[in-house]
């Protein structure tokens, strides 16, 4: 077993004027759920399609499973799987079809590509359309065979690139639970890229935050949201509640010296918010003070993400849904 699925060092590409990936180091171990999470345009594909050997970086390397990607090209492609954020799929095929010929490209033998087949089949739930038409399949059902072709071959390291752009909620999360499932039994290293901060976070043990192509925060998730502040439990007040004797009865009691206010807002930092809540309550009422609602924030990827880079990561996901499903459509309509 290698030391590291994935390494670095300062990797960089250039297209004429434009650096789209800039001095990009990362290690990446065997087994790592590890992903990229940045805006579109960030940079993320363009390090995945290096690292799969798709283009040569500018400047700097990397090693996948311990092969140079530009020295040793064809072992690298040997040892990983991709899967595209557009479809690569035949339609005129059915989806064992569609496998089949996966596993005759990397030369499979015939009875282990059989017996392969029906392994990657099943952990995706596609046995009962396996021998339908890939055109009459949903988009989830697309994505899930296009993951599971992807790691047909046995690859040590498999790369996701946004692979639930233009699902819906609840097919995005059920195509969660199968990634998960290719690390807990197959093993693979996963690199998976996306601006979904939520499946980032329910997904991956650690996260690379790209922006214009520089890596600007790496850890886990829970140690980037901490790196920014804990929880804030935010009181709206009544017009007539002595904010200021508040503000010094939660100080006297151990709550951060930092309580701030905004208009009628009161903001207190905190640790276990959940917790905290109930005794914020009792001691606002025994001051008299009417509180006219309360609410918990706790950090999220985008504050991160706000925080290393000064903006939000936009939601675009309306926009790239119908972006993804008249592409599809296209493609049906060409085949």
């Amino acid at each position: 077993m290698v030391l590291y699925a994935i390494q670095t060092n300062a990797i960089s590409k250039n297209f004429d004027r434009v650096t789209a990936v800039k001095n990009v180091t990362i290690s990446i171990k065997p087994g790592e759920l590890f992903g990229l999470l940045g805006p579109n345009g960030a940079g993320k594909t363009t390090l995945i399609n290096m690292l799969s050997t798709l283009m040569p970086p500018s400047s700097g390397g990397a090693r996948v499973w311990d092969f140079d990607v530009v020295k040793d090209a064809s072992f690298v492609r040997q040892s990983i799987g991709v899967v595209f954020q557009d479809s690569t799929l035949d339609y005129r095929l059915s989806g064992r079809e569609n496998l089949d010929l996966q596993g005759r490209l990397y030369g499979l033998d015939s009875r282990f590509r059989k017996k392969r087949i029906e392994e990657v089949l099943t952990l995706v739930e596609l046995t009962d359309r396996a021998d339908s038409v890939v055109r009459t399949y949903s988009g989830g059902m697309l994505r899930r065979l296009e993951i599971a072709r992807g790691f047909i071959h046995k690859p040590h390291v498999l790369f996701l690139d946004e692979p639930t752009l233009g699902l819906d909620p609840q097919t995005r999360t059920h195509i969660w639970e199968y990634i998960k499932t290719l690390t807990e039994e197959e093993g693979v290293t996963i690199v998976l890229t996306t601006h979904y901060m939520e499946e980032a976070d329910h997904l991956c043990s650690r996260i690379a935050i790209i922006d214009h192509g520089e890596i600007v925060a790496l850890d886990a998730p829970d140690a980037l949201k901490n790196e920014v502040g804990g929880e804030v439990i935010t009181l709206e007040l009544e017009d007539s509640a002595d904010i200021a004797g508040l503000c010094s009865v939660y100080k006297k009691n151990g709550y951060a010296k930092t309580v701030s206010l905004k208009k009628n807002e009161l903001s207190i930092p905190v640790n276990d918010g959940e917790r905290q809540i109930p005794h914020v309550l009792r001691l606002a009422s025994s001051t008299g003070a009417s509180i006219g609602s309360v609410s918990l924030h706790k950090p999220t990827l985008n504050d991160v993400f706000l925080h290393h880079t000064g903006r939000a990561i936009r939601d675009t996901e309306a926009s790239e849904t119908e972006h993804v499903r008249s592409r599809v459509q296209s493609k049906m309509r060409q085949q």
